[in-house]
């Protein structure tokens, strides 16, 4: 009796962990959206650096004020040598993805980052001369066509915020790649890794925003009519980015890597369809089959990579050090991939 309790009861903690971090992932995602379209403020970099700092803020709190998190101790030479490379593509990673939102629609974008995968398999063969197995290939073909068959359906296509979703793809690919090797030796969990990546995101995009945005952020401040009510919902973005890492944090450590997978894609289709009712964005018979074929890629690309992990002895490698001309799972870490 009181096994069969526990077991509902990890079954409801998981089913509400897997709720809030849809939520936040949702809402983070329309706020901007809404940022961009409704509040005209088409201020991308001014935008991520917001959410920079408002994650900074919140990562301290977390961990030094309310101590809810234990606080990863990093030496000052790695700081500057491990963790700095990695904010640089942590910055480039958001600020793409920004960018993206404002040109295109969320579910064209959304569809778009579930290119990750491919982009992540094709670095490692390519720049690491990583082998993978026969499945992992096969698994990236329903991916690889829906995303064609989404962009050539899309009616509000944009190349430039295409391209932008694109290489958000290949940061969010390095990063997962450069992780496993500038990181080595360091059990980072999302609180700890905004904590030291953050600031120094903060500071790398401060300058830049502030010499291209700089004139149209303060004309926007001008002319704005309801200035007060548009920034609480600027700033809002930036907390709820914040409680999105949060949210990573607490999904991660209640469900398994499976469940965590499929929860993924079909946090997409949420997200999607939130949009849809919010924006009216039209999506062709066409494009929705694209992205339903897009997303149950994704899902069979987890199941080949779970099984595989399955069968392999011991645990992963990095890159640098493959086992062989069969290197069979790629470094993908799905957990990790929503941080904002």
């Amino acid at each position: 009796m009181e096994e069969s309790r526990l077991c509902q009861w990890s079954v409801i903690r998981s089913l509400l962990a897997i709720l809030q971090w849809w939520g936040f992932n949702v809402t983070v995602i329309v706020m901007n959206k809404w940022i961009f379209q409704k509040l005209d403020f088409k201020f991308p970099l001014t935008v991520s650096c917001i959410h920079f700092i408002c994650s900074a803020i919140g990562a301290y709190i977390v961990i030094k004020v309310l101590k809810l998190k234990p606080l990863i101790t990093v030496d000052p030479e790695d700081r500057w040598r491990r963790i700095f490379p990695m904010s640089f593509v942590f910055c480039i990673n958001i600020v793409l993805g920004n960018v993206s939102l404002r040109y295109i629609p969320v579910s064209f974008m959304q569809t778009i980052k579930s290119f990750t995968p491919a982009t992540t398999v094709v670095l490692q063969w390519l720049v690491w001369r990583k082998y993978f197995d026969w499945r992992i290939w096969c698994s990236l073909i329903p991916i690889v066509g829906g995303i064609l068959l989404t962009s050539v359906t899309e009616l509000n296509f944009n190349m430039f915020g295409f391209c932008a979703a694109l290489f958000g793809c290949l940061a969010t690919s390095t990063k997962t790649i450069l992780a496993e090797s500038l990181l080595h030796g360091y059990k980072f969990d999302s609180i700890n890794t905004v904590y030291y990546m953050a600031p120094f995101a903060t500071m790398i995009l401060a300058v830049p925003a502030m010499l291209l945005e700089g004139n149209g952020v303060l004309e926007w401040l001008h002319t704005h009519q309801t200035l007060v009510p548009s920034l609480i919902i600027i700033f809002s973005s930036g907390v709820m980015a914040f409680c999105l890492n949060f949210s990573i944090f607490y999904v991660i450590h209640s469900t398994t890597a499976v469940t965590f997978n499929v929860a993924g894609n079909l946090k997409v289709a949420v997200a999607v369809l939130v949009s849809w009712m919010i924006f009216k964005n039209p999506i062709p018979a066409l494009n929705a089959v694209g992205c339903g074929i897009t997303l149950l890629g994704c899902t069979f690309y987890g199941y080949v990579r779970h099984l595989i992990s399955q069968q392999l002895p011991g645990t992963p490698r990095t890159p640098r050090t493959p086992r062989g001309r069969m290197e069979l799972l790629p470094l993908v870490n799905d957990k990790l991939d929503d941080k904002v």
